[in-house]
């Protein structure tokens, strides 16, 4: 049997062109991005924030930022999909509620925390993390905005330091993509072609 997901992924294409009129209830937001926290993060360490950018002022000034590419102001919401620098002393809180439950022994989660400890000791191996795990997140807030019969395009075409300046984004919070999500408007292209498998798949 064909999951309808495959028929998502299989049909999904980045949109350019959303009706301006469409809004989004706040519940709405919220289950996009509950969604979108379902996807992996190393060590689960969930290092990653979504700002929805909905009112008209921040829509313009996120706008503006992206170059002017309409589709920022005119989605029901652009979503800001930030990485944050991994904080392995935040693991003992994102894993106690796995631990008690009797999934893991403490005695794992203690070693997970040491072994993050030193690995983003590394300036680079943690930046690497937090655009990792935003990609991510936005790959399944992509995939979700599809499942509920909606339109996005992953942006990365955009002033990343003046967004983190208008956004009022944290030393360690990285913006890595901007999602317009959305309901389409007419004049969309469809799927663009996909490189043959023979390119792009190796099998050792």
């Amino acid at each position: 049997m064909n999951h309808p997901a495959l028929d998502l992924i299989e049909q999904r294409a980045s949109t350019n062109h959303f009706d301006p009129s469409h809004r989004f209830e706040t519940s709405e937001i919220q289950r996009l991005v509950q969604l979108a926290t379902r996807a992996p993060t190393a060590y689960n360490l969930q290092n990653w924030r979504f700002i929805a950018v909905c009112t008209p002022e921040a829509k313009r000034t996120l706008r503006a930022l992206a170059y002017g590419q309409a589709k920022v102001s005119e989605a029901a919401a652009t979503f800001i999909v930030c990485g944050l620098l991994p904080d392995p002393h935040a693991l003992a809180d994102r894993l106690r509620p796995f631990v008690e439950a009797g999934h893991m022994p403490a005695s794992l989660a203690a070693a997970w925390q040491e072994d993050a400890q030193a690995k983003y000791a590394d300036a680079r191996a943690a930046r690497d993390e937090a655009i990792r795990s935003a990609s991510l997140g936005t790959a399944t807030l992509i995939h979700a905005a599809s499942a509920l019969g909606l339109a996005s395009s992953p942006m990365s075409g955009f002033d990343t330091a003046g967004v983190a300046r208008a956004f009022g984004l944290a030393g360690h919070e990285l913006p890595v993509m901007l999602v317009p999500v959305g309901r389409a408007a007419p004049g969309n292209w469809p799927q663009k072609p996909r490189r043959p498998l023979a390119e792009v798949l190796e099998i050792a």
